[in-house]
């Protein structure tokens, strides 16, 4: 039951304080005055929710704090609680229990995560949460006839909100998402879910056969191998049989090429002998021309060596007298005579001695020079001889050096030279400078031509069977079969490779899909537990409802009969899209449309009040009516006003209060009420008086 309610500061309310006993109380105002504001305090005390915006808009204008404190009881237990709010919208809260006058604290705050919570323990304690006591406790502006005048797929809503079937919508929705996430899990494990099964079966049905088609084409590929192996076999047998006659050919070129090579070295050679010998022929020729004048060479060198002797001897002579007729010229010089007498003794000469004579003296050194000038010219000519005579000496020296070294002594050598140069004019001539078919003997020019002839022979006589154009045809016919076996080999991998990946694959799926049949059988259990148990329509909340519904038939029923009406009993039934309403007096039933205003009250007033009842409101034991009048006329607010003072006076499970809030004061003018409180919009915010 509640006792009080105190405001500071919250919403219209600067200082508010109400107490409440049994009974009916009523709140009377303007609208505007903070009437409703009674219910967003005791919401917010107790749970913390409202039905404001925000939570920031609950403080007063002006004001940087507000609290409300809500003291209730419990049977015998007292609690108080208080919440506090700041202009950051920071919300504080704390409950108290009340034991021998002291406040011991129960809980605090709203950390849920740390076992925190003051909203859990008030929800315990009364065993609603907001939601439920909206719908068991509060009825809104507007919504006490229009449980019977709206909707009836709202009504039953509604009724499913007190039942608790919204609950089972989200335990549908979560147990899908658990369904969901169950098979997330399983597809991340498997790769797949039940939902795949059918797709995996084709799968391994179409391996299956895939596998089936396969085998075959496996085992033909096997024997063809077997087959093309013994032929390639065969090939090979015959390759290493002739290998040794293909070396052998292969040598005989060799020794071809090796003779070929050796005979045109020879050639070179000849004709390198050949050039060689010609030039030697030809320079012992002249050189044994040259050194056959080498006796009459000499002999002309040695005359002329001692004419030139002889010719200077008589030069130096010659020179000596003309030095001596110089040295008496000199003489005679000075020997002049003066008037014929002797420039010396003074004596009369009449004629001087021809020594002395300057004129016989002038004539016998003309004489000498020309004889010198005659034997000087012969001097040179016999020199230029003497040079020509040595020249042709050392040209027979010569000569000889070069018949030495050709070992050239007289003219039958030249002859024996001649004719090498013949016989090597010839053979270079007749040798053949490529070796043909035919008899090779006629490249035997030498002896290691004939041994290579020989040894080729040989080899010619041992591949004389072997053709190289057959060996050929062999080794491009074994090697397109070692092409063909290297084809089917890589044929036979690429089937069983396939086989080893479709084998696999099926062995895998095979597996998967004895699991996902498992989980198809435990994800069958889960929807036929979330299609039978939560669906809202299914047997398990078809039967809460009817259950409910028959409760709170019977309840309403009960509260009902209190009322001085003539309707006796209502029933609810549950239909497929709402849930009708009967109404019973006597063996009538009697339509909705047909009731009187204030029977209308009377059944909307007893079906809220057995709802009340099954939401377990007894733990408050309080309902408060917003605004109950609403759109109802003035027969139909004094039927609501005679309706409540006989659902109080009845005490029907102990009911303990009842709160009107209403602007039609006077619609309790002789009424049974209990308390009423005026309130009134100031300009310091809302003033309650209790009248």
């Amino acid at each position: 039951m509640l006792q009080s309610v105190e405001l500071e500061n919250f919403l219209s309310h600067k200082s508010t304080k109400l107490t409440f006993d049994k009974g009916v109380t009523v709140f009377v105002g303007q609208n505007g005055a903070g009437k409703s504001s009674i219910i967003d305090a005791i919401t917010f005390a107790l749970f913390g929710e409202h039905l404001r915006k925000s939570t920031k808009g609950l403080l007063r204008r002006g004001n940087n704090q507000a609290y409300v404190k809500v003291e209730f009881s419990i049977g015998n237990r007292q609690f108080e609680a208080v919440r506090k709010i700041d202009s950051k919208g920071t919300v504080g809260a704390i409950l108290h229990e009340k034991i021998n006058g002291e406040a011991i604290p129960l809980a605090a705050g709203e950390r849920r995560q740390f076992g925190e919570s003051m909203t859990k323990t008030i929800e315990d304690l009364i065993g609603l949460d907001f939601e439920k006591l909206k719908v068991a406790s509060i009825v809104q502006q507007g919504e006490l006839q229009a449980i019977i005048e709206a909707d009836p797929k709202k009504f039953k809503e509604l009724v499913n909100a007190i039942i608790g079937i919204d609950k089972l919508d989200i335990a549908y929705e979560s147990m899908k998402k658990s369904i969901d996430n169950f098979r997330t899990i399983i597809r991340s494990r498997l790769n797949y879910d039940d939902t795949n099964i059918d797709a995996l079966q084709n799968r391994i049905d179409t391996l299956s056969k895939d596998i089936t088609s396969l085998e075959p084409q496996k085992r033909k590929l096997e024997a063809d191998k077997i087959l093309q192996e013994n032929e390639f076999s065969i090939l090979q047998q015959n390759i290493e049989s002739s290998i040794p006659k293909e070396l052998k050919i292969k040598e005989i070129e060799n020794k071809k090429e090796d003779l070929l090579r050796h005979i045109r070295d020879s050639i070179v050679k000849m004709k390198r002998d050949l050039v060689e010998k010609e030039k030697r022929l030809v320079e012992c020729s002249d050189s044994l021309s040259i050194a056959s004048a080498k006796s009459q060479v000499e002999l002309d060198a040695n005359q002329t060596q001692s004419y030139i002797d002889r010719i200077n001897t008589e030069l130096r002579q010659i020179g000596e007298k003309i030095a001596s007729i110089q040295s008496q010229q000199d003489i005679a010089n000075r020997l002049h005579l003066v008037d014929g007498k002797c420039p010396v003794c003074d004596s009369k000469v009449d004629k001087l001695n021809p020594l002395f004579d300057e004129k016989y003296i002038t004539s016998e050194l003309d004489i000498l020079k020309k004889k010198t000038e005659t034997i000087t010219k012969e001097n040179i000519m016999t020199q230029t001889k003497k040079r020509e005579l040595d020249t042709k000496l050392q040209q027979i020296i010569k000569a000889e050096g070069i018949l030495s070294s050709n070992n050239i002594k007289n003219q039958g050598d030249l002859v024996k030279l001649e004719e090498e140069i013949s016989r090597l004019q010839v053979n270079t001539r007749d040798i053949p400078h490529e070796i043909n078919t035919g008899n090779l003997m006629q490249y035997a020019i030498d002896e290691y031509s004939t041994n290579v002839i020989k040894s080729i022979s040989i080899l010619a006589e041992e591949t004389r069977d072997f053709s190289i154009t057959s060996f050929r045809e062999l080794k491009l016919k074994t090697e397109q079969k070692r092409r063909e076996l290297n084809t089917l080999d890589q044929e036979i991998v690429s089937v069983n490779t396939k086989l080893k990946i479709y084998q696999d694959d099926s062995e895998k799926i095979s597996q998967v899909l004895l699991e996902l049949r498992e989980v198809k059988q435990y994800v069958s259990n889960l929807e036929t537990i979330r299609n039978q148990i939560y669906n809202r329509d299914g047997p398990v909340a078809t039967s809460l409802r009817s259950w409910a519904l028959g409760t709170i038939s019977q309840k309403a029923s009960e509260y009902l009969s209190t009322f001085n009406v003539k309707i006796q009993r209502i029933t609810l039934e549950d239909k497929t899209r709402d849930i009708g309403i009967t109404c019973h007096a006597g063996s009538l039933e009697l339509d909705l449309e047909s009731l009187s205003g204030g029977e209308k009250v009377s059944v909307a007033l007893a079906l809220r009040l057995g709802m009340a009842h099954f939401m377990g409101s007894s733990n408050l034991n309080f309902i408060i009516l917003d605004e109950p009048t609403t759109h109802l006329d003035q027969e139909r607010r004094k039927s609501l006003v005679n309706v409540l003072a006989q659902a109080f006076e009845s005490n029907i499970d102990a009911t303990s209060q009842f709160i009107i809030i209403t602007h039609d004061s006077d619609i309790f003018e002789n009424s049974n009420i209990d308390a009423i409180y005026d309130f009134k919009s100031t300009s310091e915010g809302t003033v309650v008086t209790p009248i």
